[in-house]
């Protein structure tokens, strides 16, 4: 397989992996536009030629979206190999172009956000703990921040989470970004659905780097709160989101 590196000049006329194909879907013109604006942010998004979900997307870690302190390291937003890509070391191929890549710019070593255990829209652990990864800091209910030094005398990145924002706020509270297509589509139906049932809801979007660090969850692509207590952060489909809201009402 090929790797390919995706820019500005070129963005258009690739297939991004992890939405459908369509350049009109809101999903992949949302992410486009969020890959767009981050390329000059030192953003490095690489992918196998194929149309699928094989593909590594990371970033210097003072340019990531996410409340770490993690000077002179990548930080890497998402590696996904999924379907008919899995079982033939395309994931360990792309992290090595990862690694490659930060030695070759003077990086001190890479870190992820993962979680305790095997999660969905998070880093898989036992993937990065087999390629050397260790664990850094942790955060509430589970995240993990795993990182993989190049020096040994490389400082520890950690946590530096925002006290509990939402800790007085009633009803739902969402946080999101456009790092994920998918938020394109299923922050609407949440926001429908909650109005639907009357249920007090605020979604924040985060928009810079800047704000990220002011966020009280790891993961802010997508976490959502009720009464200040943290819920969960998957994308919820419809159906899911249904599910869990009928719970929210009871309680």
């Amino acid at each position: 397989m090929n790797i390919i590196t995706v820019t500005k000049e070129n963005l258009d006329l690739e297939h991004i992996c992890c939405a459908i194909s369509n350049n009109n879907d809101i999903q992949v013109a949302s992410k486009k536009s969020w890959l767009a604006a981050r390329f000059d942010d030192g953003l490095v998004f690489k992918k196998g030629d194929v149309r699928g979900k094989c593909f590594i997307e990371y970033i210097p870690a003072e340019k990531a979206w996410i409340p770490i302190d993690a000077a002179g390291y990548m930080y890497i937003d998402c590696l996904w190999v999924s379907g008919q890509f899995k079982g033939h070391g395309y994931s360990s191929l792309l992290l090595d172009e990862c690694t490659n890549d930060s030695k070759a710019k003077g990086k001190q070593g890479i870190v992820v956000l993962s979680s305790s255990r095997k999660m969905s829209f998070l880093s898989d652990p036992s993937f990065f703990r087999h390629k050397s990864f260790v664990l850094a800091d942790v955060a509430k209910p589970y995240f993990e921040l795993l990182y993989l030094p190049f020096d040994k005398k490389a400082e520890k990145p950690k946590f530096c989470l925002a006290e509990s924002v939402v800790s007085e706020s009633r009803g739902l509270e969402l946080y999101y970004t456009h790092q994920c297509p998918f938020t394109a589509k299923y922050v609407p139906i949440i926001e429908k659905l909650a109005r639907d049932k009357n249920l007090p809801f605020r979604s924040i979007l985060i928009d810079s780097a800047e704000q990220a660090h002011t966020v009280p969850t790891p993961f802010t692509t997508y976490s959502l709160f009720w009464n200040g207590t943290f819920v969960t952060h998957e994308i919820l489909s419809e159906n899911k989101c249904i599910k869990l809201l009928k719970t929210l009402e009871y309680e």
